[in-house]
């Protein structure tokens, strides 16, 4: 039986087969048992590499950090988190200088990036048209239907890989975002989401 440490683009975290490209953290979210009791334990949601310097885990560890597992970065950024600055410190400056585009505020560190990060997981879901998105957002279209927006696609997810698409301009109208905020800012400024190889060629 999986593990309960797959990460949905809505942030959920749930049992699933199928490997992920990406690991995260978001602190101790698991019991002595190995269940998880909690969504998060801080604001520092990071992405991590799955390999980095040798380090060995052993997953769900009582009284270590929960690791979870993402199908892409397009999902994790979906779910709330961020690269990580020390295992992927290029893509985290990247990040934060796709960000800093046009902002008023500029963010100057990781303290600061994770309370604004923090902030905008928890604004309301807005419903934009599916055109003025970019590429590498989230979006949900029903029940359990979460969408990629990728290269004129909207990709279904599931934890082992992108199945159906639809041409962007045979789904809907408007839809409601998944990605916060300031990941869609990051990824319309030019942020470069690593996304799953199912979503570039013939399924």
């Amino acid at each position: 039986m999986p593990l309960q440490n797959r990460v949905a683009p809505t942030g959920a975290v749930i049992a699933a087969s199928g490997r992920g490209t990406f690991m995260g953290n978001r602190g101790i979210l698991h019991d002595d048992a190995g269940r998880i009791v909690r969504a998060s334990r801080n604001r520092l949601w990071l992405i991590c590499r799955l390999e980095f310097k040798g380090r060995k885990r052993e997953l769900m560890r009582p009284g270590s950090y929960t690791e979870l597992f993402f199908l892409d970065e397009a999902v994790a950024l979906a779910a709330g988190h961020r690269p990580c600055g020390e295992c992927r410190r290029e893509s985290y400056r990247a990040y934060i200088d796709a960000i800093n585009v046009r902002s008023c505020e500029p963010i100057r560190g990781a303290q600061q990036l994770d309370g604004k990060l923090n902030a905008s997981r928890k604004l309301p879901r807005t419903r934009p048209r599916i055109d003025t998105l970019p590429d590498g957002t989230f979006v949900c279209l029903g029940d359990n239907d979460f969408r990629l927006i990728w290269r004129g696609e909207l990709h279904r997810w599931s934890p082992q890989g992108y199945t159906d698409s639809t041409p962007l301009a045979d789904g809907p109208v408007s839809a409601a975002v998944l990605t916060p905020e300031l990941s869609v800012h990051a990824l319309r400024n030019g942020y470069p989401v690593q996304v799953h190889r199912s979503a570039h060629g013939p399924r």
